[in-house]
């Protein structure tokens, strides 16, 4: 063989396992990130700008157990241990996209779960008020959204039927857990103008949004859907 073309294929060589030596596991979750805004939220009709830029800034790989990292940005729930998933990422994005946040708006979570709603939520702007009855699940949580730097994410581990009255009123209201009925705490914690996004029923589900006026709420029914039952006092209203 020639000196010139050994030369050649050494180079090629040493150039491949330089790349190798190189490669970016974020760049290829980057990239699917925006495949999965592209196909599977922005083609069905999610056109909020910044709910799209949000979908593609937070890391939802970082929010799911370790031996479903390769499943992340499919299109469809996982489960995230203690009966509990992580919601589809296009709910998620219809979800905040109904909900409509501002940058600057306050908003309050029940159901923390993994936390990428919440981290979601916190890429729009929003100052985003968190809570989850299972403590377990708020310090992961709690730890990979600071781990992430977004300062503006508040948790607390309690009953969300209750939701969070030190801080309301709030802008805005988002539910990923079900009740068969709205909980009358989060009317009450709701600002008049402000949006609640909630899903309702027993087996079957409806997903609501309320917007609160003087006299009382416009509530519309938006899509049927299937989330976990809301726990806690929630819970007790059921048995008694």
């Amino acid at each position: 063989m020639e000196l010139a073309l050994i030369i050649v294929l050494l180079s090629s060589f040493l150039l491949i396992a330089g790349t190798l030596n190189h490669f970016d596991p974020e760049m290829v979750y980057k990239q699917r990130r925006l495949d999965m805004v592209e196909e599977q939220i922005a083609m069905r009709d999610v056109t909020s700008p910044d709910v799209l830029r949000a979908m593609g800034a937070v890391p939802r790989h970082k929010f799911v157990p370790e031996h479903l990292v390769d499943l992340a940005y499919a299109d469809t729930p996982l489960p995230i241990g203690m009966g509990q998933t992580i919601s589809q990422p296009y709910i998620v994005a219809f979800m905040t996209e109904l909900l409509g946040p501002e940058k600057g708006q306050k908003v309050l979570e029940i159901g923390t779960g993994s936390g990428y709603q919440a981290a979601v939520l916190a890429e729009t702007g929003a100052e985003v008020y968190t809570v989850e009855i299972l403590e377990p699940l708020s310090l992961f949580a709690r730890s990979v959204i600071n781990g992430l730097g977004y300062s503006n994410v508040h948790f607390k581990t309690g009953d969300g039927y209750a939701g969070w009255e030190e801080h309301a009123p709030y802008d805005g209201i988002i539910v990923t857990a079900a009740p068969e009925e709205i909980p009358e705490p989060l009317k009450a914690q709701l600002r008049e103008g402000g949006r609640m996004v909630i899903p309702v029923g027993d087996d079957m589900q409806e997903l609501l949004l309320l917007t609160k006026r003087k006299d009382g709420f416009d509530e519309e029914k938006v899509a049927p859907v299937r989330f976990v039952p809301m726990t806690g006092e929630a819970e007790k209203h059921v048995k008694t």
